[in-house]
């Protein structure tokens, strides 16, 4: 299959227009970077089975705890100098072929550099060490609850050392380690890694408070 430029979305005119696709589309990660390349204001992910999902935007409250959990991160990994922080807006190219953002992430410095430049302007082929999901307030579509379960699932088949889903209309966070079932905490303050990561925590009230 070959996918070429549409003038109809090359049209200035067009630029918002909404992304429709065939319900039975199925794209390669390659055919996949074409389509997010032509559809630059839309955010969408890849399943391991080549559909195509496109995201909706988030509520602002949503938007502004995403935005207080990246600056946690970054903060943790400029202090460390050891982690590369990712935002939202990042899409990974895990080892079962999917293309996935979390809402936020830290890659392991040495492996971030032992990419070359090709694959660092493209979908970083990798699952990052650390992978955070930030549930909105509803359990439906892309960013409901089963769905990001779903996520946290994956991240944890392709690699991932630890995942966190954060859950701020209950104020709970299901703690996904590398291997076993996925353990949830009641209303705490603090969110603490250990191992590599040790040294890494989260101000939950911050986030919580949007």
């Amino acid at each position: 299959m070959t996918l070429t430029t549409s003038p109809a979305l090359a049209s200035p005119s067009e630029a918002l227009a909404p992304l429709r696709l065939p319900s039975d589309l199925r794209l390669t990660p390659d055919q996949f970077a074409l389509v997010c390349a032509e559809n630059r204001e839309s955010v969408l992910e890849l399943t391991t089975d080549g559909r195509v999902r496109v995201m909706t935007p988030t509520g602002s409250e949503t938007g502004s705890r995403s935005g207080e959990l990246f600056f946690q991160l970054k903060l943790f990994a400029q202090h460390q100098g050891r982690w590369k922080a990712f935002d939202s807006s990042t899409g990974f190219l895990l080892p079962d072929g999917s293309v996935l953002s979390p809402d936020a992430s830290l890659v392991r410095l040495d492996r971030w550099q032992a990419l070359s430049p090709e694959q660092r302007r493209g979908f970083a082929p990798l699952c990052p060490d650390l992978v955070v999901e930030l549930a909105s307030p509803s359990d439906e579509g892309p960013r409901g609850l089963s769905a990001l379960r779903q996520k946290m699932g994956a991240y944890q088949a392709n690699g991932a050392r630890l995942g966190w889903l954060l859950l701020p209309h209950e104020q709970a966070v299901e703690v996904w380690s590398a291997n076993g079932e996925p353990q949830r905490f009641e209303q705490p303050l603090v969110l603490e890694a250990g191992g590599e990561l040790s040294g890494l925590q989260l101000q939950l009230a911050e986030i919580w408070a949007g």
